[in-house]
C-alpha cells in the first residue's frame, strides 16, 4: 500500500515545497511556508504566482509539472477535487514532475471518493497522498491558527507534520484516506444548517416584535448558540456587512459532499439532504460571488423580514 513506503523526517527548513491554488485561503498559508521552506508556487491565474513570489521572494513554476519537480512535498488548495484531478495530467501535469517518494498534501474541500482515487494513482507511482482540508477561514489562514482534517497513514502524516504545524494550530488525524474530505465536509453542512435555522428563527421573532440583538443576547448565554448566533449573524447579518470571505457557492459545494457521503454511508439525513437543497437554491438566486452568510438574504426575502440590529 502507498502508506508503506518509506518515509524520511525532514524539517521544514530543508523541505522543498510547492504550493498550487493562490486563493484566498491558500495564498496565506503559503505566505507561511515562505518563510520556512524552499518554495516553488503555481497558480491558474498567473499573475497571482507572479504578485505572491515578488512578494515573499519566492519563485513560480510555469506549469504543475514544473512546480512539482524536485519537491519532496507538493501542497493542492483548488476550488475542488475535479480542478486537483485536472491539474495530475498531462505533459504539464503534476504526475509528470512528481517523483518517487514525495507526499502530494491536498488542503482543498474535496470530496473522499475523488481522494481514494488520487491515492491509488499515485500509490502506482510509489507517491504518498493525504487529504488535509482546513477550517478556519481567511482570519485563520493568515494568523496561521486553521484546523487541519487529515486523511492518511500515520506514518505519511508524521513525516509531513511540521510543514502543516506552519499554518495549522489543530491537526488531526480522523482516519484513512477521504475520512479529512468527509469530516470538513459534514462540519460545513452542520455550519450551513446553524446559519439557516438561526436565520429563520431570527426572521419569525423579528416579525413577532422581538429585537434581533435582545433575541441573539439570550440565545447565546442559552443552549441555542452557535458560531454561527454568536460571530457570523451579529457581525454580518444584524450590521448588513456581509463581507465576502467564504462564497456560498463553495459552501453549497461542501454541503453536496456532506449529502452524497451521508448517502453512502447509508445513514438516513432529511435535515443535511434538506440543508444541501436550500443551499443550493441560495446560490441560483443570489448568484455565484455572494458570501456565505448572505443564504439569510434568501430567508429574509421569503419571509418578507429584514433582521438587523
Amino acid at each position: 500500500m502507498w502508506g508503506h513506503f518509506s518515509r524520511v523526517h525532514i524539517s521544514p527548513a530543508h523541505m522543498s515545497v510547492a504550493f498550487l491554488g493562490l486563493g484566498a485561503i491558500g495564498a496565506p498559508m503559503a505566505s507561511h511556508l515562505a518563510k520556512t521552506v524552499d518554495l516553488v508556487v503555481w497558480n491558474r491565474t498567473a499573475e497571482k504566482a507572479i504578485a505572491f513570489a515578488a512578494r515573499y521572494g519566492v519563485r513560480t513554476a510555469p506549469t504543475p509539472a514544473a512546480a512539482a519537480a524536485g519537491r519532496s512535498a507538493i501542497i493542492t488548495c483548488l476550488p475542488t477535487s475535479r480542478e486537483v484531478e485536472a491539474v495530475l495530467d498531462g505533459a504539464d501535469g503534476l504526475l509528470a514532475g512528481m517523483s518517487r517518494g514525495s507526499t502530494l498534501i491536498d488542503c482543498t474541500s474535496g470530496d473522499p471518493a475523488s481522494s481514494r482515487r488520487i491515492a491509488a494513482r499515485l500509490a502506482e507511482r510509489g507517491i504518498c497522498f493525504i487529504d488535509a482540508p482546513v477550517s478556519g477561514g481567511v482570519v485563520g489562514a493568515e494568523k496561521g491558527t486553521l484546523t487541519v482534517m487529515v486523511g492518511g497513514e500515520q506514518a505519511t502524516l508524521d513525516s509531513v507534520m511540521q510543514l502543516l504545524e506552519t499554518f495549522g494550530k489543530k491537526i488531526v488525524l480522523a482516519g484513512p484516506v477521504g475520512c479529512g474530505h468527509a469530516l470538513k465536509a459534514v462540519n460545513n453542512a452542520l455550519l450551513a444548517v446553524h446559519i439557516w435555522s438561526a436565520g429563520e428563527g431570527l426572521a419569525a421573532l423579528a416579525r413577532a416584535g422581538v429585537s434581533p440583538a435582545a433575541a441573539l443576547d439570550v440565545i447565546n448565554a442559552s443552549s441555542g448558540r452557535s458560531n454561527a448566533s454568536e460571530n457570523l449573524i451579529p457581525q454580518r447579518v444584524l450590521t448588513r456587512a456581509f463581507p465576502r470571505t467564504f462564497r456560498l457557492a463553495l459552501l453549497e459545494k461542501d454541503v453536496a459532499i456532506a449529502a452524497d457521503f451521508l448517502r453512502e454511508q447509508e445513514v438516513p439525513s432529511p435535515v443535511l439532504q434538506q440543508i444541501a437543497e436550500l443551499f443550493r437554491l441560495a446560490r441560483v438566486e443570489l448568484g455565484e460571488e455572494v458570501d456565505h452568510v448572505e443564504a439569510v438574504r434568501l430567508i429574509e426575502r421569503h419571509a418578507r423580514q429584514e433582521i438587523h440590529g
